[in-house]
């Protein structure tokens, strides 16, 4: 076997889709709560007039917890007609259901609200939206934020889904390419969970490496057109390296800055510490050099030890007996046909301050 089957079954082990049995629990809560939100909504003069997913989950981008929360990132909308002047007011109504039904550390953030069940690990984000025609605000503020520090903020929640799950840059294989560049972006959420502490982990956003993985996928074929996930990964790596993501603000020290692609154009690891930046630069540095390590040898033992040591125990090494030592497995990985976008600097924000 080459190395694209244990790429294969590492992915198998650790993708995660709403449907799976694996989320079960996660997605009968989720619909639950809405459920009683929804009247909430109902009773007190705004009603939900659409609701959606977000997140991972709507992407095709989730990922197993290794040791945590299956996560619930959905979206609530109301009409701009019936919202309230003051976003937080249909904030306090999720919290008074969540408070209700027993769920731990529940609590307004500046973009969402937000709460833990841990009978059932699971993490759950509500956020809640205004719409006027196709325009979307997103209610912005914490409990007690006064007038100054909580807004209907432009946002444009459908059209970033839209943008990480659109094809149409891929200039050919656009299927193969659009489940390989979601194959990436799990790979890496999954390498983040193992090579970072949890403190550190949180820090290093999953939309971020989302959009980074999306601005910079290279995807990788051979001549047959079969997939190559080990030349991707490092493809797009040494991509996102130079893409202008990471300055050094410090010898030795490092910011980063990614901007969301639409409304409103922020950075999302905006207010992230130079620790957070340097570790995860000098982490991708290293990735970097392991995946070229593992180009370089023919053997997928050893192949499988470094990509283990990177992704963790999911990814299997396979037994001395079943070692691969021939020109096959290398011509899995040369010559690269890229069919994916070329690499390009992070948009600038527009119309954001």
């Amino acid at each position: 076997m080459g190395i694209q089957t244990y790429f294969d079954n590492f992915h198998n082990k650790i993708k995660l889709g709403r449907e799976d049995d694996a989320y079960k629990k996660a997605r009968e809560r989720d619909d639950s709560i809405k459920k009683e939100i929804l009247t909430e909504f109902e009773n007190a003069g705004y009603p939900v007039v659409r609701d959606f997913i977000q997140g991972s989950l709507k992407t095709h981008t989730g990922i197993k917890p290794i040791s945590g929360d299956y996560d619930i990132d959905r979206a609530l909308t109301i009409d701009e007609k019936n919202a309230p002047k003051n976003p937080v007011t249909p904030k306090k109504k999720v919290l008074e259901v969540l408070n209700k039904r027993g769920f731990k550390n529940a609590k307004i953030k500046k973009p969402c609200v937000t709460a833990d069940y841990t009978k059932d690990n699971i993490h759950i984000d509500f956020a809640i939206y205004k719409k006027f025609d196709d325009n979307y605000y997103l209610a912005v503020g914490k409990e007690n934020s006064d007038k100054y520090n909580r807004e209907w903020a432009s946002a444009d929640p459908n059209g970033l889904i839209e943008w990480i799950n659109d094809s149409s840059n891929y200039y050919e294989n656009q299927n193969a390419s659009l489940s390989q560049f979601r194959r990436l972006v799990r790979y890496l959420k999954r390498w983040r969970d193992v090579k970072f502490s949890d403190s550190v982990a949180s820090k290093i956003f999953s939309i971020g490496l989302t959009v980074m993985v999306k601005e910079q996928f290279m995807s990788s074929f051979n001549n047959e057109g079969y997939k190559q996930d080990l030349q991707a990964l490092y493809n797009t790596v040494d991509a996102i390296l130079n893409a202008g993501y990471f300055t050094e603000v410090q010898t030795g020290r490092y910011g980063i800055n990614v901007n969301l692609p639409v409304q409103p154009w922020q950075d999302i690891f905006n207010g992230s510490s130079l620790d957070t930046g340097t570790q995860f630069y000098n982490k991708l540095k290293s990735q970097k050099k392991k995946l070229a390590e593992a180009i370089d040898t023919d053997e997928v033992h050893k192949q499988c030890r470094i990509l283990n040591e990177l992704f963790g125990g999911d990814f299997k090494i396979p037994e001395n007996n079943s070692l691969l030592r021939t020109a096959t497995v290398a011509s899995t990985l040369t010559p690269v046909i890229s069919f994916g976008n070329e690499p390009r600097s992070p948009q600038k924000p527009r119309g954001f301050a």
